[in-house]
Parts: C-alpha cells; sequence; structure tokens
C-alpha cells in the first residue's frame, strides 16, 4: 500500500518565549498520588513523590483540528563540535539532526510534522492509545469501565493524556505525553545512563598508532571511501560521559538539553508505565493490568509510539534512513548503525549490527567455496572413476534395486548422476571443510572484538542483566506467594517460585512436550523416507534407460520439496507451543524469558530442518546389508546411496531447503506485514464522507501522524526473533554441512545483502515504531552459534569421512594403485554378487533370456560368491574404516587445535579499548568529584575560599594530565591511586589514550 499523496503547506509563524512554554507547561501539571498503587512493580520503593493533588486535564474530546491549526513548531537547537580532522560531531540524537536539515518546513494536509504535538504545540505525543466504537465488545460498559480506570490510573501516574474527537470509521485516539517529572522519576526507578554536563576546556586527545598502519588504513580506506557512511548525511554522533540518572544528583546532568530525554527513552518510560498500570479496581484480578491484556480484552486495539515523520518528508529521520539506508541501491554500504540504534534502539541496532558483520564474514568464505567449485568444474573430466562410469566400453550389470519390479541394470544411466556427484565431492571439499571450521572461529572471535567496540560506543558496558525489573506477568502468578525473598542486585523484596509445587511441574512440562515435538519432526521424516522408497521403486519398474538415469535426482528433488512444505507448517504450531510452555515456566525476567523461547524453539527448528539433512548423510545407505541378505524395515528393503555415495542426494537436500527456506522467508516477511498494513488501511478509510456529487471529499485529518502510523502493522516485542532465527537457522547450513554444498556461503551472502535492506525497508514503511530496548549483546544466540560452529567440527569429519568417497579414493591411491592414481578405483568399489544366491521372491519376475545375468554388482567391500567366507566384509572394508576412523580424530584435532590458537590469539577485547574503558570511568568519577567541588565552592565561605581555590586547581592540574597526555598503564593506576606522575614526564605513547 503506497503512502498517501501530500500536499505541502507553509508553517504559520508563531512566536514563543522559554518563559511563557514554561509557565503553560506548569500549569498542567499537578502533583502525583503516592498512596495510590496502581503500578504493579517498582524497583525504587523508597522513592517519595512531594507533590500530591489532583490531575487537571487540557483535554477537549470535541475539539478538532483544520488546516489553519498548523503551526511552527519550536527550533531546538544543533551544537556541533569540530575536531582535529575537521569531522562533524553532532551533540544529541536524530532530532538534532533533522532540525539541523531543516531550513524552511512544510507539512502534508493536517500538519504532519504539528501532529507529533498536543494541541499546545509544545507537549511531545509520546504514545498513542486507540480504540474502536464499531466493535461491539469495546462498547461494552465492561471494557469501558477497563478505560476508564486505566487512563485514571495513568493520570495518576503522572501522565498527560490528550483526546481526539471521534474519526468516521470509529477510532478514538488518545495521545500520551510524559512530563518532565515523571520522566525524572522512572529515568530513576530504571536505572537509565545518561549524559553528564561537560566542564568546559575539555580535549581528548586520541593516541597515534603506528605509522605504517596509518598509511595502510589511509589507503584502504580511499579505496573503500564510496561504500562508507556519507557523513554529510549522517554525522558522527558525539559519545558523552555517562552516569546513572539520580534526582539527588540532578547538578551533574544537563537536564536544560532539549534532547536529554530522546524520543527513545519517552517512549520506553510510557511503555513501562502501560505495562504495569490496573485497569480495575477489583482486586480479585491479579493479571487485571498492562496494555497488553487490554488489547487482548478488545477494549483497546492499538498502542504505539510515532515515527518523526512519514516517508515524504525530508526533514525526517525516518525519511532519511529510508533513503539512505533502506534502499536496495545501498546494498554494499556500510549501515549507518549509531542513527538506526538511535531511531529503533539498541535492540534492533545490534541485529542490524551482527547481521552486517555476518554478511562481511561471508565474503571471503564465499570467495573460497566459488574457488573449489570453480576447481571442481575445471577437472570434472579428468576424474577417473566417473569417466569410467560413462566412457567404460564395457557393461557392468548392477543387482535390482527392488524387490520383484525391478531388473539388472546398466552402470552407464548413471552418468549424469556420478559427474554431478564429483562437484561435490572432490579433493578441494576436505580444504574448503577445514577452511569453514576456522572461518566459523574467526567469524564468533572477531564478532565479541566488535561487539565490545558497540557496546562501549552505545555506552552498555556497565549494563548488568541482574538489574533488569520482573515481568508483570511473572508478578502476577506469584502474586498470592506470601514467601519473599531479597533480591541483592535491586535491594527489593520479591516473590519466591516454590520449587517442587510450580518450578518442577512446569519444567517436566516443558521438556516432555518438547521431546514429542521432535519425535513428530522425525515422524514427519521417516514418512518423506518411505515416500522416496516407493516413487524410486515405481519409477524404477519401467526400465527405460532414461528414467532410470533420472530416477534419483527427480525423487530426492521431490522428497526435499514435501519435507521444506512440512518444516514450514511445524514451524507455525512450534512457536506457539514454545510462548505457552516458556509462560508457565515462570522465568523472572524478559531477558531470561526470551533466552528460554529461544532455546525452545531453536532445538524444535533444528530437528525440523536438519532431521532429513542428518538422515541422508549418516544413515541412509549405511545398514542396508546386501543382496539376498538385505535389511529391512516394514518388509521393504532400506534406502541405498548411488555407486558414488549420497553425498549428491545430501547436495540436493540441503541446497532446496536452504535456498527454498530462504526465498520463501523473504516473500512471506514481505507479504504477510503487506496484507496487515492493507486491512489497517481499510480501517482508516472507512466511513469517509461525500460530497453533494457523490465524490469522496479530502478528509485532512488522515494526514495526521498518529493516524497515518496506525495503518501499520504492530512490531511485537519478539518481533526480531523470526529475523534471528532465519540467519542462525541460514548459519547452520553455511557451517554444518558445509562439506556437501561448497555453494552454501555465497548464496547466504546474496540472500543477507538484499535481506539486510529488505528488513530496514520493511521496519521503516509497514510497521510502526519500535519501542527501544535495552540489551548487553545478542543474548543465548552467540551460544547457539558457538555451539554450532563446534558442532560443525564433528559433523563435517563425518561427512567426509563416511559420506563421501574422500578415504576410500585416498586409501586406493596409497595403499592399492601402483601409479596412485585412481585407475581401477571403479571395479575394486564393487563387489560381486551371484544372482542364484537371491531369495525366493527377491529376484526380478521377468528377465528376457538374452539378458540373463549370473554376476551382478553392488557398491561394498565384501568377499566374493566364490570365497569360503562369501559376502563377508573384506580386509579393505576394515581398511578403510580405520581409515575414516582416523581421519576424523585427525580432522577434529587439527581443527581444534588451530581453534584454540585463533581464540588465544585474538583477545575478547581490543587492548585499546579495555584501557579507554577504564580511563573514561575514571574520568567520569573525576568529573562527579570536579561537580561536587564546585558545588562545595558555592556553599563556602570567604574564609575557606582560599583553601578550596588551591584543591581545586591541584584537581583541575591532575585531572588535565590524565585528560591531555597518554599515560603508560602504569602512570594511569598511580594517577587513579593517588601517586600522581610527575607533570615534566613525558610518557610514551601507549594504548592507554582515549
Amino acid at each position: 500500500m503506497e503512502e498517501d499523496d501530500e500536499v505541502s503547506v507553509p508553517w504559520r509563524q508563531k512566536s514563543r518565549t522559554n518563559s511563557s512554554a514554561t509557565s503553560l507547561y506548569r500549569s498542567i501539571q499537578s502533583g502525583l498520588n503516592i498512596g495510590s498503587a496502581q503500578t504493579l512493580y517498582q524497583s525504587v520503593p523508597n522513592i517519595l513523590l512531594n507533590d500530591a493533588g489532583s490531575m487537571n486535564s487540557l483535554n477537549s474530546v470535541h475539539s478538532g483540528m483544520s488546516m489553519k491549526d498548523v503551526r511552527q513548531s519550536r527550533s531546538e537547537d544543533l551544537s556541533s563540535l569540530n575536531n582535529d580532522t575537521n569531522e562533524t560531531y553532532l551533540d544529541g540524537s536524530c532530532t538534532d539532526l533533522r532540525n539541523s536539515r531543516s531550513g524552511s518546513r512544510s507539512v502534508s494536509k493536517g500538519g504532519t510534522a504539528f501532529s507529533l504535538y498536543f494541541r499546545d504545540e509544545i507537549r511531545t505525543i509520546d504514545f498513542v492509545l486507540v480504540w474502536d466504537e464499531y466493535n461491539t465488545e469495546a462498547q461494552t460498559f465492561r471494557c469501558s469501565e477497563f478505560r476508564r480506570v486505566f487512563e485514571k490510573n495513568l493520570e495518576k501516574e503522572g501522565l498527560n493524556l490528550e483526546y481526539e474527537p471521534s474519526e468516521p470509521n470509529g477510532l478514538h485516539f488518545i495521545k500520551i505525553h510524559a512530563p518532565r517529572e515523571v520522566l525524572r522519576r522512572y529515568a530513576e526507578i530504571l536505572k537509565l545512563r545518561l549524559p553528564m554536563k561537560e566542564l568546559p576546556g575539555i580535549k581528548i586527545s586520541d593516541n597515534r598508532s603506528n605509522t605504517l598502519i596509518e598509511e595502510v588504513n589511509t589507503l584502504f580506506k580511499r579505496i573503500m571511501n564510496k561504500y562508507y557512511v556519507d557523513q554529510t548525511i549522517f554525522p558522527i554522533l558525539k559519545h558523552n560521559f555517562t552516569a546513572v540518572y539520580s534526582r539527588d544528583k540532578e547538578y551533574l546532568f544537563d537536564l536544560d538539553s532539549p534532547n536529554f530525554f530522546t524520543a527513545a527513552t519517552r517512549a520506553r518510560i510510557v511503555q513501562f508505565i502501560l505495562d504495569r498500570t490496573r485497569f480495575s479496581e477489583s482486586k480479585a484480578d491479579d493479571f487485571a493490568f498492562g496494555i497488553d491484556r487490554l488489547i487482548s480484552e478488545k477494549a483497546y486495539v492499538a498502542a504505539y509510539p510515532l515515527h518523526d515523520g512519514d516517508l515524504k518528508a525530508p526533514e525526517s529521520m525516518r525519511y532519511i534512513l529510508y533513503k539512505e539506508w533502506a534502499s536496495l541501491s545501498k546494498c554494499l554500504h556500510y549501515q549507518p548503525l549509531d542513527y538506526i540504534k538511535e531511531y529503533f534502539g539498541v535492540k534492533i541496532g545490534l541485529y542490524f549490527a551482527w547481521l552486517g558483520f555476518y554478511t562481511h564474514m561471508l565474503i571471503p568464505a564465499s570467495i573460497v567455496g566459488l574457488l573449489c567449485f570453480i576447481y571442481s568444474c575445471a577437472t570434472l573430466y579428468s576424474n577417473e572413476p566417473s569417466e569410467d562410469i560413462c566412457n567404460r566400453n564395457g557393461t557392468i550389470k548392477m543387482c535390482p534395486l527392488c524387490d520383484h519390479f525391478c531388473g539388472y541394470w546398466d552402470l552407464k544411466q548413471t552418468c549424469l548422476h556420478a559427474r554431478i556427484t564429483y562437484l561435490f565431492d572432490n579433493p578441494s571439499t576436505v580444504f574448503f571443510s577445514i577452511f569453514m571450521s576456522l572461518w566459523a572461529t574467526l567469524f564468533l572471535e572477531l564478532w565479541k572484538r566488535y561487539s565490545a567496540e558497540i557496546t562501549h560506543k552505545w555506552d552498555l558496558t556497565g549494563l548488568d542483566a541482574q538489574e533488569e525489573h520482573p515481568r508483570p506477568q511473572y508478578l502476577a502468578r506469584l502474586a498470592h506467594i506470601k514467601k519473599k525473598s531479597l533480591n541483592i542486585i535491586t535491594n527489593t523484596e520479591e516473590p519466591k517460585v516454590p520449587f517442587w509445587k510450580m518450578r518442577v511441574p512446569a519444567t517436566i512440562l516443558s521438556f516432555s512436550v518438547v521431546l514429542l515435538l521432535i519425535a513428530i519432526a522425525m515422524a514427519a521424516v521417516l514418512g518423506v523416507v518411505l515416500y522416496r522408497m516407493s516413487v524410486l521403486t515405481a519409477l524404477s519398474v519401467y526400465g527405460h534407460p532414461m528414467i532410470t538415469s533420472y530416477a534419483i535426482l527427480f525423487t530426492t528433488a521431490t522428497a526435499a520439496s514435501i519435507n521444506l512444505c512440512c518444516i514450514i507448517i511445524f514451524n507455525w504450531v512450534y512457536v506457539w507451543l514454545a510462548e505457552y510452555l516458556t509462560e508457565v515456566e515462570l522465568l523472572r525476567t524478559q531477558t531470561e524469558f526470551d533466552d528460554s523461547l529461544t532455546l525452545k524453539i531453536y532445538l524444535l527448528e533444528f530437528v525440523n530442518y536438519y532431521a532429513s539433512i542428518f538422515y541422508i548423510a549418516f544413515f541412509k545407505g549405511k545398514f542396508v546389508g546386501y543382496p539376498g541378505n538385505y535389511k529391512r524395515f516394514f518388509e521393504y528393503r532400506q534406502e541405498e546411496c548411488g555407486p558414488g555415495g549420497c553425498l549428491m542426494e545430501l547436495c540436493i537436500q540441503l541446497s532446496i531447503i536452504m535456498i527454498g527456506k530462504q526465498a520463501m522467508n523473504t516473500i512471506l516477511e514481505m507479504l504477510f506485514p503487506l496484507f496487515y498494513k492493507w486491512l489497517n488501511t481499510l480501517k482508516v478509510h472507512v466511513g469517509m464522507t461525500k460530497d453533494q456529487d457523490g465524490h469522496k471529499k479530502v478528509n485532512t485529518r488522515k494526514y495526521l501522524q498518529w493516524i497515518k502510523d496506525y495503518k501499520l502493522v504492530e512490531w511485537g516485542p519478539r518481533s526480531l526473533f523470526p529475523e534471528y532465527l532465519e540467519m542462525v537457522l541460514q548459519y547452520g547450513f553455511v557451517t554444518i554441512f558445509v562439506a556437501a554444498f561448497p555453494l552454501a556461503p555465497f548464496f547466504a551472502l546474496l540472500n543477507n545483502v538484499f535481506e539486510m535492506r529488505l528488513d530496514a525497508k520493511k521496519l521503516l514503511k509497514m510497521y510502526r515504531r519500535p519501542v527501544g530496548q535495552r540489551v548487553i549483546d545478542i543474548g543465548i544466540w552467540y551460544r547457539i552459534l558457538d555451539s554450532i560452529s563446534k558442532f560443525s567440527v564433528i559433523t563435517n569429519a563425518f561427512i567426509i569421512a563416511f559420506t563421501s568417497n574422500f578415504i576410500p579414493r585416498l586409501v586406493y591411491r596409497l595403499a592399492v594403485s601402483d601409479n596412485y592414481s585412481l585407475e581401477g578405483f571403479l571395479d575394486h568399489s564393487l563387489s560381486k554378487f551371484n544372482t542364484s544366491d537371491l531369495k525366493n521372491g527377491t529376484e526380478p519376475f521377468i528377465v528376457p533370456p538374452d539378458e540373463r545375468v549370473d554376476i551382478c554388482k553392488y557398491p561394498d567391500y565384501r568377499e566374493p560368491p566364490d570365497s569360503p567366507n562369501k559376502y563377508q566384509y573384506s580386509i579393505m572394508f576394515w581398511h578403510v574404516l580405520a581409515a575414516r576412523l582416523a581421519f576424523i580424530v585427525v580432522f577434529e584435532n587439527v581443527v581444534a587445535l588451530v581453534m584454540i590458537l585463533v581464540h588465544w590469539c585474538i583477545p575478547d577485547m581490543n587492548p585499546k579499548l579495555r584501557d579507554k574503558i577504564r580511563r573514561e570511568a575514571y574520568i567520569t568519577n573525576e568529573i562527579i568529584i570536579q561537580r561536587e567541588a564546585l558545588r562545595a565552592f558555592e556553599r563556602s565561605t570567604d574564609d575557606e575560599m582560599h583553601r578550596h581555590i588551591v584543591t581545586l586547581n591541584e584537581n583541575a592540574n591532575r585531572w588535565n594530565r590524565v585528560m591531555r597526555s597518554s599515560l603508560s598503564n602504569t602512570d594511569f593506576d598511580l594517577e587513579v591511586h593517588g601517586s600522581p606522575v610527575s607533570p615534566n614526564t613525558h610518557s610514551r605513547v601507549g594504548s592507554a589514550a582515549v
């Protein structure tokens, strides 16, 4: 659905003074009722509200909005700082950048930019609630009472509510603004880190690195300059010193800054209040709280913060990101991660940072995989076993592929199969498997290093997951639990979960259901196996050479497609069950809940996606027996691999599931939001009035930002989960089974290059603005990736050893061949069988007299029929088995040793960054000390003034030495612990400088 057409109209000038704005702003606020226990949980119980009184409202339900209401909003100050390298630094958030771009503003019909404010054009709209009067449930007394109590309690919490008149389509919009007092109070409750005031004259000098490294970096930057983030569009955001906000120490913070509380912070605080505010005056219902419950009860239909403009407003950050980041024409450019984080929050910013890093790391893996594939194509016709199959003058009669209906067939019919198998089963396969095992280790180590830089840059270094507030649903389920325990982190009493009565039954239920779902997934794989067996038998009945030649390819491709459909159907069931099971486990915080849910769904998806691949790789054709003594399953012979092994079938299965899943997910990810957006748009346009001629009137209200955002799709708290899951499953295809499909990294790279931009476009165009969430890292996904990397070493070793023909060929070259070639390997790998030994009822029904066969062959290492131990394993079988096992041991130990070396050589955090974090922590403390000293100085008497001046000068000199000098680690520690270095000492340039 395209955006609505817009008509630009000029802003009407309206002058305002800060004093009038402040007086108006204060006049609408009143005190908070400390006695109202409407908020379900607060982590700082000792915070008292000084003011008391009633909340006066400025809301007028009957007031509308027209074009003449459009006003020019206040321009906010833009402060910039130029450093020595002439790079532009922006001090603030995305709002600063938006305001710096808007010279003369224009708005759409109804005033799009104006619709980001209340009617007084001062208070920002931090959140919007919507309910539908045409919904019969919403009109009931029960839901009306829910809304009344909920909104009354929101006002008791200090929020400002402004009611819009009813729309023709029955939608009622309630705008919410969080006053400064509420923001201050909840910033302290949430322990937000906010920027501190800077003392004048601060200048932190960076250390110079090695000259040669600088030259190399400069050359690389010149080459890649066109792909870097354009700093004229996205200026570098200045890194401020921050501290945990406290109202007792507000003098440390720059509260007068217009963007001290950014739009993302305001939305997060309002969301926190909405999630914990009760909507019933009855104490019987412990779950009568939270906006999510109200939406499920149909009392409201939506709750969301606003985008900062539409996709056609050049002054909005949404427009800039859409044009410069989400565009497919920018798919090869670096991402403006700082601005993504500012607009969407840390959690989404980290996802795009990880996805971009993963995509960059796929480039060398793709290049090596393509080179291996090119080598395979170049040497295709020099492979002696496949040439023997295709060009051999004589015929090799193979034993029947099935009982009764299948006859003896010529090995030459599998010429195409043999040549395709060689493309993925050649000496380069081993090299690429080793390379990818090391690549996976390098990827994770470098990500930890890169993640540490992002964590520091985004001020997440000191964030502790234990400081999270308990989930409201968790507290509600334990509302009647009398036993309490003290949380030593937050210093608050919380209900304690009974271990035997609640925790153990929930764990047993969860574990049992997960095992059941895994068994169902295995049953689906078994069904696909039976399908493959029956179809292959049916195609072999005809006996035509062309049909026999393509039977394996057709059967494998169709079975993989059916398996992909089963996978997609099971996915929907898995997600719903996993959410329910995680809810009953009573997990305290949202992070614990998300991690447990992630692990459950990934385990189920792992079995769902990989079970059929594991079957082909490690079980198919391994325990089939031999002609005359086949091991049977439900009276039917088991599946056999082709003469060249099962690697080609594994490659087909892997490529169809991987590429098909990616293509289908990409299509569904775009179609579903588009469909839901279309439904919401229909709802908004219902009730559009017509004039006397029957033409639709232009309704300017539909261009208001809160109405335009209502058309978009809700971004849920776990909407990022399927994005991570898709990429982590892809990572499994790239690493676990890469020995069977060297082109997997290349196809993953192609997918991810477009996936990044499509995800960005989807977020900006089809979804409402998410509420930002602060997280330390990508969470349990990293542990899953680490487990996959270690597991991939084992699987690739077994695939090469048991699924491919690499080891039998190597043993033949070294132990059998006279000239170390594969000449004669084909005959050596086939065993003979006397057709007279076929059991009654298993021999072919119809065999023409002129095609009577006495000896047929089958792929295995067994004694011939004239041997005393006929059809028993030959000595060569044991040699090959020993070589397979030896290869696995050597492969895993060599790769593990190199992985340990890589892990040891690459620290988790850059030493320069570690020193920088220590230094900034010290400087932050020094800023606090300086501010405390200045306050003491202001309160001091004239008799004490001289002593304070001396102390301040001494502290200032010491601080300046830290700030301006490049101290070594030893000198830095001396400064911190009170033994200052001499001012005349010239320390060498080290990595500790900030």
